[in-house]
């Protein structure tokens, strides 16, 4: 500013040159007031009262305060049933347990001996003690997707049922699987009373899975008892008998969802080559399976979906039953630990 007062004074004092400070002249820093010009605002040219009535009723407005169940009719509106089947992801997939033990027994023989006619199939009890069943092992280890998608199901239920009817549901679910493996037991045992099995036989279950026994032979074992001796764990199988020529642990399962891809059978797939492995090191058993076979029957009578696991596809299943066992195992050990003495 100095400098300009300067010149300004040396131009005044020159002869023949006059200059006149102009009262509106100042100077800014800023560059917005050199030549730019001032945007247009596109809502300031929209009819403010011919609008105001809508403007104030959208401000105004207040929904309803969002609740569990508006969320739950929401969701189902919107996106349909609850998906509990997603793919594997992943990080799980490129896990390996850290104690590997194998699944097939290289000194048992591949076939059971069947010589001297029919075979009457092992029915070994199941002993209680403390090695954990292999469905206690699964419950305690799920996902926590796989927990959140079962207790959004059960409150979607009690929504829809209440208490009691849920629990009434549950009660009939069980009571009608109970006597779905009753009647096979009495399809399938040689030494089986067919009468007791009339009633159940002509249930949808029963009709559902006809196109898969005629495809059943060999009957090994019926509601056994397996346990593993080195890995610790004990179960009770369903059967293991041969379908189309390959000696399998069958699962036989209900359903009122069709279920036409394994990957819907969410973990039945383990439980099966958790039995598998333990038979193949069993003492009870003197051959080994390599083969498993899930069954899921309809209520409906629709036909029933056989998800058959070959030799490879059991290996896959095999390690993911090995990682779900350490991590039971690993919080038992955390539990016994913070317990107080």
């Amino acid at each position: 500013m100095k400098a300009f007062q300067t010149i300004y004074r040396q131009l005044k004092s020159s002869k023949g040159f006059s200059v006149e400070l102009s009262p509106h002249l100042g100077f800014s820093t800023s560059s917005y007031l050199c030549g730019r010009k001032k945007k247009v605002n596109p809502y300031e040219e929209v009819n403010q009262e011919k609008y105001s009535d809508l403007v104030q009723s959208v401000l105004s407005f207040r929904g309803p305060a969002q609740t569990p169940e508006s969320l739950f009719e929401e969701d189902s509106l919107l996106y349909g049933p609850v998906s509990k089947c997603k793919a594997p992801k992943q990080d799980e997939e490129a896990r390996v347990p850290g104690n590997w033990f194998p699944l097939f027994n290289p000194q048992r023989s591949l076939k059971p001996n069947t010589t001297g006619g029919a075979t009457i199939p092992l029915k070994i009890p199941l002993q209680r003690n403390k090695i954990p069943s292999v469905t206690r092992v699964l419950q305690q280890t799920m996902t926590s997707e796989q927990i959140f998608y079962l207790e959004r199901w059960k409150q979607r239920m009690i929504l829809e049922l209440g208490e009691d009817g849920f629990a009434e549901y549950t009660s009939d679910l069980f009571l009608q699987g109970k006597q779905f493996h009753e009647a096979l037991e009495s399809i399938l045992s040689p030494q089986g009373n067919l009468k007791e099995g009339d009633e159940n036989r002509e249930s949808g279950y029963i009709k559902s899975i006809q196109h898969i026994l005629k495809d059943v032979s060999r009957v090994q074992a019926l509601e056994s008892a397996v346990q593993h001796e080195t890995l610790k764990y004990v179960g009770l199988l369903d059967c293991v008998a041969e379908y189309q020529g390959n000696l399998c642990v069958i699962d036989w399962k209900t359903s009122e969802k069709p279920k036409p891809l394994i990957r819907n059978t969410f973990d039945n797939p383990l439980q099966v080559v958790a039995y598998m492995g333990a038979i193949n090191h069993d003492a009870n058993y003197s051959f080994q399976v390599r083969c498993g076979l899930i069954v899921v029957a309809y209520k409906d009578g629709s036909p029933a979906h056989p998800h058959f696991m070959d030799t490879e596809l059991c290996s896959q299943y095999w390690a993911k039953w090995l990682l779900r066992l350490e991590e039971y195992t690993k919080k038992e050990k955390n539990q016994n630990i913070q317990k107080p003495d």
